[in-house]
């Protein structure tokens, strides 16, 4: 490649990442809010009629009162038998519909929440009883008994309660929907460890929210060779989760095509330009390990490099050999090689590790702090490493708790088969 390209490619590097470093670091300021209207106006009661009354029907309000409400009643109580009370009076079969309903409303909140809604149903229960003791106090049902503030007052209350059940179905909705995420996800990647004659991977992943970001795969290239892979995409929940399905699903398109290397990885970072938004970008580390000689062929495209732990107990880094993925789609991408001995192991992980922040002290875990937690435990077996380290990690966030995907992958070499061709030389000597 001429000067002149190289020279092109880097210019529009450097203005792509001055675009990214602005979307994500210089927040434009806000505009200034407008005055409010003066009350009392034309104007001012015109718009506040329009916020309530836009678009307010009144099949919509029949749908509030009474589709809305069965179909809550129904999802909030969808596993309680009801079925059973069929031959009881209607009292009883009333009272029970009632006290089933409130306890499978209660069983989906967390314990605190739980406690404040068992005592706001029973305050607002005590209210309508004295509300209705007081209005056969007065005789027949009149309007005199709404005059009064704390009558408003529970009306109010009630209201606000019906409104809230309706948005914590929307809510449970919501959350059913990211456990499923949650479960299709962890169906994609590679938990299990992965045992072969001379090669051991575990694996470890910890989403900061209920899907993440975070990407790790263990692919077989054919011929005893293995791909190992880790990847972070920008962002995390449910947009950096589906740009994860993107990458993992053109990465394996890409490898079925025969890309192999640095070859590969560019052709996905083009691919990945074109299809995913201008302020994401995707840290990478892709390797080709081939087990017979322990010979590690690797990419590292703007990710955190991996830790080299030798048998002498030395520590190297794998740096990066080209810029994230999604910046440009001219950027260039060159492989590295690496000889590996029995013993040695490459620990990969994400910045959700090293950028675990301490919210007492607003420090950072850090690579030194993680580099020397790993090299006094080089040795420990694979599975006791990385859970050491993301136990280490969350007691350094002391309260706090990881605000980004925290992934980690071992890699051990065993021990080198010999090579076939010098094996035969060698019996022929």
């Amino acid at each position: 490649m001429s000067r002149g390209g190289l020279g092109g490619i880097a210019e529009r590097s450097r203005e792509r990442f001055e675009e990214l470093a602005g979307r994500f670091t210089a927040r434009p300021a806000p505009a200034p809010p407008k005055p409010p209207r003066p009350a009392l106006t034309e104007g001012y009661w015109q718009g506040l009629r329009e916020l309530f009354t836009r678009d307010v029907t009144p099949e919509g309000l029949r749908a509030l009162l009474a589709t809305e409400a069965q179909d809550t009643f129904r999802f909030l109580t969808r596993e309680v038998r009801f079925d059973d009370l069929a031959g009881h009076p209607w009292h009883v079969r009333q009272t029970r519909t009632v006290w089933r309903s409130f306890l499978a409303i209660a069983y989906r909140l967390s314990p605190s929440r739980r406690v404040l809604f068992a005592g706001a149903v029973i305050a607002l229960a005590l209210g309508w009883i004295a509300f209705l003791l007081h209005a056969v106090d007065v005789g027949p049902l009149t309007l005199e008994p709404l005059s009064t503030g704390r009558t408003l007052l529970l009306l109010a209350a009630s209201a606000l309660f019906f409104v809230l059940i309706l948005e914590l179905r929307d809510k449970l909705t919501l959350k059913g929907d990211l456990e499923v995420a949650r479960q299709i996800q962890f169906g994609l990647l590679p938990f299990e460890p992965f045992e072969r004659e001379g090669l051991s991977v575990v694996t470890a992943m910890r989403p900061a929210n209920t899907v993440g970001g975070d990407y790790f795969d263990l692919i077989e290239l054919g011929e005893g060779r293995l791909a190992i892979v880790v990847g972070d995409v920008a962002g995390k929940g449910m947009p950096a989760a589906l740009l994860m399905a993107l990458l993992q699903g053109s990465l394996r398109t890409l490898i079925s095509a025969g890309f192999r290397g640095a070859e590969l990885v560019a052709k996905l970072n083009a691919h990945l330009c074109a299809n995913i938004p201008s302020n994401r970008l995707v840290t990478f580390f892709y390797g080709e390990l081939e087990p017979s000689t322990a010979v590690l062929t690797y990419v590292n495209a703007g990710h955190n490099p991996p830790f080299v732990l030798g048998s002498p107990g030395t520590v190297a880094r794998l740096a990066a050999t080209g810029m994230a993925l999604g910046v440009t789609p001219e950027a260039p991408y060159e492989a590295m090689a690496l000889d590996l001995d029995p013993g040695d192991r490459v620990l990969l992980y994400t910045d959700g590790a090293t950028e675990a922040t301490n919210p007492a002290t607003e420090e950072e875990y850090g690579d030194v702090r993680l580099e020397a937690y790993v090299r006094p435990r080089a040795r420990e077996p694979g599975r006791a490493l990385i859970d050491g380290i993301v136990a280490d990690v969350l007691r350094f966030c002391g309260d706090g708790r990881p605000h980004d995907d925290l992934t980690l992958m071992c890699v051990d070499i065993r021990h080198t088969s010999p090579d076939p061709a010098a094996a035969a030389a060698a019996d022929g000597a």
